[in-house]
């Protein structure tokens, strides 16, 4: 039985292939159009998971879309005509949209599907729809390793919730309790990131990695004034200070006045109040997060937590989940943003509307989130041969070797290898890496190879054997999803500055000084020999040439554009950046 979950039409559309409930793949659409966070109708990506099962469209028995259009219009007017008379140019903009298209929601799918498959028709009811949140849960629950968990699903909003907590057990997901739009932890992270310049919906974790360069001397005024926090962890936002519910921007004049500045323009020097803002919203976010995972442990005293929608990709807010909310496990969807919905709709139908048995694995069933398309070594070899380039053929003992001591002498490699990633983190299918013992590194790779701004860390990939004589996390992190701190012995005391400024970034803080951010942090991505075996050799490899266990893993992009899919993207990426070296399959391409 093959189901197809699609996500689209609001941001990072994606398309996933279920067979008897086995993932066989699932990707962005951004990978294909190199459009970042492509909102469209996901066609290449649904031809793509089509071409891999080798089947037609017409041979899926069911279709189904993420979430519910009609009570997303519902959500839509009840909110207008509850803050009627505001928000009426919000209104009049999105109602032409809605009225032309998104009330006929099936007939465009239907009509899309076809452009794909003229023999295909929605039969026998076959094109389904399932709730936004639903989704989020289930791509959270079912690829999981627990038969029991509590789901906790944070984003900016669904149709109506924002926030909701579920119980999963076996093949069963029962929602418990949810919280509704306008009361968004996500919405509200997104009007900061709206406040400080950035792009909502795209740019949040910029603002994470800009809190460690602030102090959060604001985190008591935003929860005295702008959250609400229950005793029991569920909370409520003070809607004066927002326009997000029908406006055209995210935050007013009041949110103006409440911080006694304006919003940030793009392109404006980022000062010592835009890095206070930002730590003052971060550890805000981590302290209602905390509040409500550790209400969660006490009231169902269960060991496992499941974590889904965009609010789950903040990696700093889970770290602390881990060490201090109670939960002993906890598992994170890799695809956490709405392209996971995909994958999670169409689990949702096979395990709940069809009532199939879920079979666990004991790490996880997402096959290391390497779910994207791969290519054989005839064709990049043509294509490398088109692009006049001098290769050369390694076997994987010997490249691997070269590649660990290009990167032991200070080169950057970009690294193209099997399926590409599914989510937003390369995890060394589609990567740049480089060695997290050259202070200086970070600095070339913002600005010679990334093209983006020099605040921004990077994060180790590390052999799973010894990640704890390094970090404390305490856990894997197989999908880059949790961050530590660098162990008290690896740490070096840093020049003392008073000032918040952007070049302390480039101060040696630890003996991997590349991947320590300002607090001593790191976004790990830890790896196991038996799920992620290429990459753990090629980690392997620079462990045994130097004695340190780990590099620096970057996604294989520069700024706003989508990590590579192509060996075309991988190329063009080499020859428009100051990337040495091109590692792709067993072919050592070198500037």
């Amino acid at each position: 039985m093959y189901i197809l979950g699609i996500s689209a039409y609001y941001h990072d559309s994606a398309a996933c292939l279920v067979q008897d409930g086995n993932i066989l793949s699932a990707a962005q659409e951004e990978r294909f159009t190199r459009i970042k966070n492509d909102a469209a109708f996901p066609e290449k990506s649904i031809r793509y998971c089509l071409e891999q099962a080798e089947i037609t469209l017409s041979q899926v028995d069911h279709i189904v879309y993420y979430e519910k259009p009609f009570l997303k219009f519902e959500r839509l007017l009840e909110t207008h005509l509850a803050f009627a008379p505001f928000g009426v140019k919000s209104f009049l903009k999105a109602m032409p949209l809605w009225l032309k298209e998104k009330l006929y929601f099936k007939k465009m799918l239907t009509k899309a599907l076809q452009q794909i498959d003229p023999e295909w028709k929605n039969n026998n009811h076959n094109l389904l729809f399932t709730e936004h949140h639903q989704s989020h849960a289930a791509s959270a629950f079912y690829p999981s390793p627990f038969d029991k968990a509590i789901i906790l699903t944070v984003d900016g909003v669904g149709e109506w919730a924002t926030t909701s907590i579920s119980k999963g057990d076996g093949n069963v997901i029962e929602n418990v309790s949810h919280i509704n739009f306008p009361h968004s932890i996500g919405l509200l992270y997104s009007a900061f990131t709206y406040y400080l310049g950035f792009k909502v919906n795209c740019d949040e974790y910029k603002v994470m990695g800009l809190a460690p360069y602030g102090k959060p001397f604001y985190t008591d005024l935003i929860l005295k004034e702008l959250i609400d926090i229950k005793e029991d962890g569920s909370f409520r936002l003070n809607m004066k200070y927002f326009t997000y519910a029908t406006g055209l921007t995210m935050t007013g004049n009041k949110f103006d006045q409440l911080f006694k500045n304006p919003v940030r323009q793009p392109k404006a020097e980022l000062t010592t109040f835009h890095m206070d803002i930002a730590a003052s919203i971060q550890q805000a976010t981590e302290y209602v997060l905390l509040k409500l995972t550790t209400c969660l442990y006490q009231q169902y005293q269960e060991d496992n937590l499941c974590l889904a929608g965009g609010v789950a990709l903040n990696c700093v807010a889970n770290g602390k989940i881990l060490k201090q909310s109670g939960f002993k496990n906890i598992w994170i969807q890799p695809a956490a943003g709405d392209a996971g919905g995909a994958l999670g709709a169409a689990l949702a139908v096979y395990h709940e509307h069809l009532k199939q048995p879920r079979i666990i694995q004991p790490k996880d069933s997402m096959h290391n989130a390497l779910l994207g398309p791969e290519y054989t070594d005839e064709y990049i070899k043509q294509i490398l041969t088109n692009h006049n380039l001098k290769f050369e053929e390694l076997p994987d003992d010997e490249l691997y070797k070269a590649i660990a001591q290009g990167i032991a002498a200070g080169k950057v490699i970009g690294r193209f290898k099997g399926r590409m990633e599914f989510g937003p983190r390369a995890l060394g299918a589609r990567s740049i890496i480089a060695d997290p013992r050259n202070s200086s590194m970070q600095s070339v790779l913002n600005n010679k190879i990334k093209f983006r701004e020099s605040f921004r860390p990077f994060a180790p990939a590390v052999l799973e054997q010894h990640a704890n004589e390094y970090f404390d996390l305490g856990a894997p992190s197989p999908y880059m999803l949790l961050v530590g701190k660098v162990r008290e012995e690896k740490r070096k005391t840093p020049l003392e500055d008073q000032q918040n400024s952007l070049k302390k970034i480039n101060q040696e803080r630890s003996v991997i000084p590349a991947i320590t951010h300002l607090d001593y942090s790191a976004r790990l991505q830890t790896v196991n020999q038996n799920q992620h075996p290429d990459f753990y050799k090629l980690v392997d490899a620079f462990y045994q040439l130097t004695g340190c266990p780990m590099v620096i893993n970057t996604s294989f992009n520069r700024m706003d554009e989508p990590i590579v899919c192509t060996p075309e993207d991988a190329i063009l990426c080499f020859l428009n950046t100051e990337i040495d070296v091109l590692a792709i399959e067993n072919f050592l391409v070198k500037k």
